[in-house]
């Protein structure tokens, strides 16, 4: 049977390499590892661990090594870090195993060579504590704290200041609550709450028909999901499809919106009256909101495929449009901490591509229709000046203010959210009405 601390090392070593999805990675190694619930969820916390906590751990073994972290090998470094991460955030796993089993790894890789290395670097940081020294400036010091990079420090103090910037880092960290969205046309608040729906949840309390997981185990695997009872669709998700504000009557372009969670609430919360268009750039990915739909039972949604930024003279006009666009993704690093390590360059095209969506977006609003304009990134490149943008180019636009009543960020015509407001991942919400 494979060793879960084998199965994080190489699946370490693939994502660093290639640079793919953490989820969809680590969902694959399990998969095919034959190992235990117990070592898969082992497995799972290094895996993810050292993702999280990469820059702090290379901090730590750089000032415990000989050698420059650049110099060695994939392998052995992701060994360390795997050794530095139980050693400092795993508490249960006593520090002889986490050396020892790292040890032994090196033999298991073919680098047998390695282990008197590994052996030295790992109980040197145990004879010093595992304390660990932590420069003064507050950007480098930030980016060792939060394992976060210094640009995306330097990004989000700039933008928002020190508070906001500790708030989305800090919470990067530690687990993100999975919560999901009751579909009213399926069940009531009593039978979601039932032990015959095969899961543990609780009202979010702030936001309707928003329910908090517990428990563990897959909610896809449970009957209510089965039944169509719900979607997972994190807080901050909800909260740009109630910006919309989604009546019975009325005709909703989605123009961006695989996999489908702010469709499909926007769709119960039109009753699954009126008609909304959800449209992806691919087929494959337009397939995922149609397969949603069905399970959902949500017969007031069409699907189609194409490219956002361009003009699509098949399409009709609407009252409402949602311009949920691609974007960084920084607002969601605590589910994908890969996103921090991305090179900033990745990003610059991004804002240009964003604007060119929104602005397309306008072809297809009535007069007196409004449009939404979103991302899962707190980038105000990505975000307020792409906005502001829109309000300067179209005199035919003004800003409309949104969910004033939940307070918080709100109670203009766009809101930067963190995780201190709701709970949720960070996000951009702004809403603008077409006037002439």
């Amino acid at each position: 049977m494979m060793n879960p601390r084998y199965l994080a090392v190489s699946l370490l070593n693939k994502t660093f390499r290639k640079g793919s999805y953490s989820n969809i990675q680590l969902s694959k190694g399990l998969e095919s590892s034959g190992l235990s619930a117990r070592d898969k969820g082992l497995c799972s916390v290094i895996y993810y661990g050292v993702i999280e906590r990469k820059i702090t751990l290379d901090h730590i073994i750089a000032g415990l090594s000989s050698r420059p972290l650049n110099k060695l090998d994939d392998t052995v470094l992701n060994i360390l870090r795997c050794g530095i991460y139980q050693l400092s955030f795993m508490d249960f796993i006593p520090d002889s195993a986490a050396v020892n089993e790292s040890v032994s790894l090196a033999g298991q890789f073919g680098k047998k060579s390695a282990g008197g290395f590994i052996n030295a670097v790992l109980r040197s940081f145990i004879r010093r504590e595992k304390v660990y020294p932590v420069p003064c400036d507050i950007f480098h010091s930030s980016s060792i704290m939060y394992s976060a990079p210094e640009w995306l420090v330097e990004s989000l103090f700039s933008d928002y200041g020190p508070e906001l910037m500790t708030n989305l880092l800090s919470d990067s960290l530690d687990k993100p609550p999975v919560t999901i969205r009751r579909n009213p046309l399926k069940c009531s608040d009593e039978e979601l709450l039932s032990e015959k729906s095969g899961i543990i949840c609780e009202p979010a309390g702030d936001i309707p028909d928003c329910y908090i997981l517990s428990g563990g185990g897959d909610p896809a695997a449970s009957y209510a999901f089965e039944q169509g009872w719900f979607h997972v669709q994190d807080k901050a998700s909800q909260l740009c499809a109630m910006a919309m504000a989604p009546e019975k009557n009325d005709r909703i372009l989605d123009i961006c919106a695989a996999p489908g969670g702010k469709t499909f609430t926007m769709a119960e919360l039109m009753g699954g009256e009126g008609i909304i268009f959800a449209g992806d750039l691919h087929e494959k990915r337009a397939g995922l909101i149609r397969q949603g739909a069905e399970r959902l039972g949500l017969t007031n949604i069409r699907t189609f495929a194409g490219d956002a930024s361009v003009l699509n003279s098949e399409l009709p006009q609407f009252n409402k449009i949602l311009c949920d666009v691609p974007c960084s993704g920084i607002g969601a690093v605590r589910r994908k901490p890969e996103i921090k390590y991305k090179d900033p360059l990745d990003f610059q095209g991004l804002p240009d591509i964003q604007y060119k969506i929104a602005e397309n977006a306008l072809n297809y609003l009535c007069i007196g229709g409004e449009l939404v304009y979103s991302t899962c990134t707190l980038r105000k490149a990505e975000n307020d000046e792409i906005t502001d943008r829109l309000l300067e180019n179209h005199p035919e636009l003004e800003p409309v203010s949104f969910l004033e009543e939940l307070g918080g960020p709100f109670g203009s015509y766009k809101a930067s959210i963190f995780p201190c407001h709701f709970g949720s991942d960070g996000f951009y919400i702004s809403k603008v009405r077409k006037v002439r």
